[in-house]
């Protein structure tokens, strides 16, 4: 995956925007577009949305936690909910 940023920024009225040219393979383009789908949103919104739990992945470990999947009668100590 290759990934560059446009030098040109777009101001909005609440946040400045980076256009973000990304070079992906087909396979993972198409994955991308299935996600997107799956949580009506679109690549942009599965890329942010995946940003974040890698965020929340690397600060519990930064804590000396783990960061992973339990069975649904398992208990949670932070559930994580995805729109």
């Amino acid at each position: 995956i290759k990934a560059s940023i446009d030098e040109d920024k777009i101001m909005t009225e609440t946040k400045e925007i980076v256009h973000l040219n990304l070079d992906l393979s087909p396979e993972l383009n198409e994955k991308l577009e299935e996600i997107a789908q799956k949580i009506g949103g679109t690549k942009s919104d599965v890329l942010r949305q995946a940003i974040a739990l890698m965020q929340i992945a690397i600060a519990a470990k930064e804590q000396g936690k783990k960061f992973g999947i339990a069975e649904s009668n398992q208990p949670l100590a932070t559930e994580i909910n995805i729109p």
